[in-house]
């Protein structure tokens, strides 16, 4: 096994040894120890790897320097997600000005066509409620599917 590859990964996803110690449900004292040389038992290298969401093969195989192997790699996959949720907090703000733009245009047309029945209350209501949901989906649960699936995964694979 490569004494350095858990470390290479670990520092390729910017991730302190606690975070990965959370994430592999390990203790902070284990991830030292195999950072440090120690062997490590099959059960622990695989929640090791269930963390960085690859096989256990992959993690005990020596690294090249070809492109599938990489470190490099998974720091592209990290810049190209934060790209990702960069462009759908983008499009969420864009969405908002607009949403104000046209709603106050649609205000303005209700009380000079009919300022007795206010109309414009009905597009407001519900182009706001689907703001307010994009929203949620975008802010809060933004990765909440994927935690799931590695939560459930590194259960699963403890058994």
């Amino acid at each position: 096994m490569n004494l350095n590859r858990i470390k290479q990964l670990r520092i390729s996803r910017a991730w302190s040894q606690e975070q990965l110690a959370e994430l592999s449900s390990l203790s902070v004292r284990t991830v030292q120890r195999i950072e440090n040389g120690e062997q490590a038992s099959l059960e622990t290298l695989g929640a090791i790897a269930a963390a960085f969401d690859i096989k256990v093969a992959e993690l005990i195989a020596p690294t090249d320097t070809d492109e599938n192997g990489s470190p490099d790699l998974a720091l592209d996959q990290h810049i190209e997600a934060a790209r990702r949720q960069v462009r759908r907090e983008s499009r969420f703000y864009r969405g908002v000005i607009i949403y104000i733009i046209v709603n106050l245009a649609l205000f303005v047309i209700n009380r000079v066509s009919d300022p007795g029945y206010s109309w414009f209350y009905w597009p407001l209501g519900m182009w706001g409620a689907l703001l307010l949901f994009r929203g949620l989906r975008v802010f809060v649960l933004r990765d909440w599917l994927s935690r799931w699936e590695q939560t459930r995964l590194q259960r699963i694979l403890r058994k």
